[in-house]
């Protein structure tokens, strides 16, 4: 299974900028941000504060341009960067893969979590393998007026902590989103994925979410599920949320876990970060 951006909250979040702004608010708030030089996010950067490497993977919503490069291999304390479009208004996902290597007979590359399936470090428009901690960024374009919106969301399931915070000159709330938390260290029997004993020797290496474990509509929010008033939290997403109180541990976990910037230069991605 490939994961995508959850398009559902993207969708709303869309949907609520066109209900609020009419086209002389967006010209008046054009000009506003203009004159105040609020621009758009010019670049991701990406820190590795694990004890391991990461490959890091990168995805483009169906609607917006690929970045420069889809996956990356970022050692333990490095750092790196891929500049946003020029365009401004983007959507994606960040994730860390581990326990990546070439196979020494095919030379095929693949990952212990998060593989992205092209038997590549680059992913090419593929997604991670759940389960996965996802940073989510959509992007309001340059001088819209519009806000930014990011999260981390453990909807697809946990491997590594991980946060996203914007800087450089941002308005508005704009604090960190993350999971700082250990899960894997409190990920119940039923939902861990183990390393095999040649790269892990039965090391918790991820944990899956309860949608992926059992694939029902009530953990998955789907089908008679699949509205926010139907689908409310489950002792599986409530252990989730109580390691990460900011990250989605649901599918409709929007009251605490989306986050808004506007005119912010950089989105820092952490993996591992320290709080």
């Amino acid at each position: 299974m490939v994961v995508v951006p959850h398009r559902h909250r993207l969708l709303r979040r869309s949907a609520a900028r066109n209900r609020m702004a009419t086209p002389a608010i967006l010209l008046i708030l054009q000009l506003l941000f203009t004159a105040l030089g609020v621009d758009g996010a010019a670049s991701f950067s990406f820190t590795n504060a694990c004890q391991h490497p990461v490959w890091v993977g990168a995805l483009h919503g169906a609607s917006s341009p690929p970045l420069a490069r889809s996956g990356f291999y970022l050692a333990p304390s490095a750092t790196s960067s891929l500049a946003a479009p020029s365009s401004g208004a983007w959507s994606g996902t960040f994730w860390a893969r581990t326990g990546c290597a070439a196979d020494a007979a095919t030379g095929r590359f693949s990952c212990a979590t998060a593989d992205c399936g092209t038997g590549d470090v680059a992913c090419q428009g593929r997604g991670p393998a759940p389960p996965v901690s996802l940073v989510e960024v959509t992007l309001a374009a340059p001088g819209s007026g519009g806000q930014d919106f990011y999260d981390v969301s453990l909807v697809d399931g946990f491997n590594v902590p991980v946060r996203v915070a914007p800087s450089g000159g941002g308005a508005g709330d704009c604090r960190p989103a993350a999971c700082a938390g250990d899960v894997n260290a409190v990920c119940p029997a039923d939902l861990r994925v183990v390393a095999s004993s040649s790269s892990g020797g039965g090391a918790v290496v991820a944990c899956k979410s309860a949608c992926n474990a059992y694939g029902s509509a009530r953990y998955c929010c789907t089908g008679q599920y699949g509205t926010p008033a139907a689908c409310g939290p489950t002792n599986y997403s409530q252990l989730f949320k109580t390691a990460c109180p900011s990250a989605y541990s649901y599918a409709y976990d929007d009251a605490s876990s989306t986050f808004t910037c506007s005119g912010a230069s950089t989105y820092d991605v952490t993996f591992c970060p320290q709080s």
